[in-house]
């Protein structure tokens, strides 16, 4: 299965990254295409078997998938550019380009998803999500198989893609506010600031354990570590009281607006 990704960029690169830790895609069947020699030096410094090159006509040729990860008002010149083989799959990263938008430049027929990770894809820890269009069940689980190598994945309608990415990828900038917040408290109450995101970024990550690895809610969790009249539950009621929820589902509409 050879893959090519078009855009060496950050997102680029992660996907490139994650795939050539993972055990589905050999490296040497990765090509990556990019202007910037620089970007693509770096990746074949890092993993030696990637191909790299500037053509991207050229880095489609013989590619089973082709992965565009390139900002979402590049993608219609790209496209103009390159002409797919039918049996070839695209794999758009483009946030906001829909699956029509996509058919206006290559024609309707070619099996096309969308995907949107996070930039935690880079340590293999993604959320990332996928909409179909033209695709069988084997390949959906095929594309399924490769990201959940990179963390979770999950196939969703369109329809769902822009709430579902408030969720995840603009989630997860908002859990990073929370972290920096909380490191900010923690600095005033006299711990160093490297120290404190330690201790915040590990709770972070096991409170996300906890409801990744059981059947279990997070008011559940949080029941269990509200003792009366202890200090958590003072916390939690002054949060509420603060308007942290609503401040959260506010963010969360803000970003599909």
């Amino acid at each position: 299965m050879k893959v090519t990704i078009i855009g060496a960029g950050n997102m680029g690169g992660a996907i490139a990254r994650g795939l050539a830790q993972g055990n589905i895609v050999a490296t040497s069947d990765i090509t990556v295409s990019d202007p910037t020699t620089e970007k693509l030096e770096e990746l074949k410094a890092e993993y030696p078997d990637i191909n790299v090159i500037s053509d991207n006509s050229e880095a489609i040729e013989g590619s089973d998938i082709i992965i565009l990860a390139v900002k979402p008002w590049l993608v219609n010149q790209v496209l103009s550019i390159i002409k797919l083989a039918p049996e070839q799959v695209l794999v758009s990263v483009a946030a906001g380009v829909t699956f029509q938008n996509i058919e206006e430049s290559i024609g309707s027929g070619q099996t096309i998803f969308r995907l949107i990770p996070n930039i935690a894809i880079k340590y293999l820890q993604s959320m990332t999500l996928i909409a179909s269009h033209n695709a069988s069940k084997e390949q959906e689980q095929f594309i399924l198989d490769i990201f959940n190598e990179m963390g979770l994945a999950m196939i969703v309608p369109e329809s769902q893609m822009a709430a579902t990415t408030a969720l995840t990828s603009c989630g997860i900038a908002y859990v990073l506010k929370y972290i920096h917040a909380a490191m900010q408290a923690g600095i005033e109450l006299g711990i160093y600031p490297k120290d404190a995101q330690k201790m915040v970024a590990q709770s972070v990550k096991g409170a996300a354990e906890l409801l990744l690895n059981q059947d279990t809610h997070p008011a559940v969790e949080i029941d269990k570590v509200t003792t009366p009249g202890g200090v958590t539950i003072k916390g939690i009621n002054e949060l509420d009281h603060s308007g942290f929820t609503s401040a959260i589902i506010k963010a969360m509409k803000a970003s599909v607006k």
